[in-house]
C-alpha cells in the first residue's frame, strides 16, 4: 500500500522503516522544524536510508519518499499514519485536510480524541478515522539514520470511527501486521492511553530524581513504588469512572497492559506492568519539563477532568495533579489544553456513538 507517515521522531521513522520493510510504499512528512533536524537532514542525504536496530539483527531500508511537501505526502496515500505529539495535532491535521480524500484511513497514534478535531474541521468530509491506544513500537532514535526497536506490543488496540464498511477498513489495516484489535468506542481507545496515566503520574513525581540524577535516570524502573502506586490506582479509578458513565466497560491501566503486551493472560496484571518496567522500558526522562508532563498532562489529564466535569464525575486526583505539575514548571496547563470545549460536546457525542449514553 502507499502509506504516510506523518512525524519523524522516534515512533514516526521506526514505524516508517518497519512498513518498508514489510514492502510498503513508504512517505514519511516531517512538519515542523522543532525537533530531530539533524536526523531528518541524514534521511534527505542519504535517500531515506534508515537503519532498524532489534535485538542482535540490525537492518537498513530505504523510505520512498522523505519530505516537509504536505501536498506531495498526502496526494494519493491509501493510510495516513499521524505520529506527532498530540499538543499538535489540531494543528497538523488542519494543514492535511485539504489534500485528503473520502477513500483514505487516518491512523492516530495515539489520538486521545483527535478524531474530533478532523470532525470540527471537516464535518462534511466523510473520512475513516482509527485511533490506537498505544504505539505498536516502542522505540528510540539513537543517532541521525538509526532507530532501536525496545519493545513490540503483542496486541494493539484501536476504534474505527467511519461510515464506510469496517470490515474492509480493517482488512486494510490488517495488511500493516500490527495485531489489531478492534474496540466498540473511540472514547476507549483515547482514555485508555497508558500515557495517561504513566507519563503524568511518572513525571511528576521523577522531578526531584531528575534534577538530582542529571543524566542517570529510569522512571519506569525507579518511580513506582509503593505509595506511588496508590496515585496510580486512584487516577486509573477515576478513568474508569469516566469510562463507565459514558457506557464503556470498567477495564484497568494494568489489565490493559497486559492485553497489549503478553500472550499469558494468567500472569497477574500488576506483575506484567512491572516485568516490562524492569526488562524492556526506555531510560529517563532527562528533564523535569519532558513531554511525559508537557504533552499528557494538558492533552490527557486536562481532557479527562474535562470530561469528568461534564458528566459530574468528581476527578480529584486528576485535578491534583493537573495543579502540582502547574505549580513546579510555573505553567498552567489548562491553558490551552484539550477539553469538551475545545473538541466540541457535539463532535463527542457523534464519536460516542453506539454507546448510546447522553452526553451532560
Amino acid at each position: 500500500m502507499r502509506i504516510t507517515v506523518v512525524g519523524a521522531g522516534h515512533g514516526g521513522t521506526t514505524i516508517a522503516a518497519d512498513l518498508k520493510e514489510k514492502g510498503h510504499f513508504v512517505t514519511l512528512l516531517k512538519t515542523s522544524r522543532g525537533l530531530h533536524n539533524e536526523h531528518f537532514e541524514y534521511l534527505n542525504k542519504n535517500n531515506g536510508e534508515i537503519t532498524i536496530l532489534n535485538g542482535f539483527k540490525e537492518t537498513s531500508v530505504n523510505l520512498d519518499v522523505v519530505t516537509t511537501d504536505v501536498k506531495l505526502a498526502i496526494t494519493d496515500a491509501e493510510i495516513i499514519i499521524i505520529y506527532v505529539q498530540t499538543n499538535y495535532h489540531e494543528q497538523v491535521i488542519k494543514r492535511i485536510l485539504p489534500f485528503m480524500d473520502e477513500d483514505q484511513i487516518v491512523l492516530l497514534e495515539p489520538g486521545y480524541l483527535s478524531t474530533a478535531y478532523f470532525l470540527k474541521h471537516q464535518s462534511d468530509m466523510n473520512i475513516t478515522i482509527v485511533e490506537a491506544q498505544s504505539s505498536p513500537i516502542d522505540c528510540r532514535i539513537v543517532e541521525p539514520g538509526k532507530v532501536k526497536v525496545l519493545f513490540k506490543n503483542v496486541r494493539n488496540p484501536v476504534a474505527i470511527f467511519t461510515n464506510k464498511n469496517k470490515t474492509m477498513i480493517e482488512e486494510k489495516l490488517n495488511k500493516l501486521q500490527y495485531n489489531f484489535v478492534y474496540l466498540e468506542s473511540v472514547i476507549e481507545a483515547a482514555l485508555h492511553n497508558p500515557n495517561l496515566i504513566v507519563h503524568t503520574i511518572g513525571g511528576i513525581m521523577s522531578i526531584p530524581r531528575i534534577e538530582h540524577a542529571k543524566g542517570d535516570y529510569w522512571m519506569y524502573k525507579e518511580v513506582f513504588t509503593p505509595h506511588v502506586w496508590n496515585l496510580v490506582e486512584s487516577l486509573d479509578n477515576e478513568k474508569m469512572d469516566v469510562l463507565e458513565k459514558i457506557g464503556a466497560e470498567r477495564l484497568s491501566y494494568v489489565e490493559a497492559c497486559k492485553f497489549r503486551n503478553f500472550t499469558d493472560f494468567t500472569i497477574d496484571a500488576k506483575e506484567a506492568f512491572f516485568s516490562y518496567a524492569e526488562n524492556s522500558s526506555p531510560e529517563g526522562p532527562f528533564v523535569a519539563d519532558s513531554r511525559f508532563i508537557t504533552e499528557d498532562v494538558p492533552e490527557g489529564l486536562v481532557l479527562l477532568e474535562s470530561l469528568g466535569e461534564m458528566l459530574d464525575v468528581e476527578t480529584p486526583t486528576c485535578t491534583g495533579l493537573i495543579n502540582t505539575a502547574s505549580a513546579a514548571l510555573n505553567k498552567d496547563f489548562r491553558e490551552s489544553a484539550r477539553t469538551v470545549e475545545i473538541l466540541g460536546k457535539e463532535n463527542l457525542e457523534k464519536i460516542v456513538g453506539s454507546l448510546a449514553v447522553p452526553l451532560n
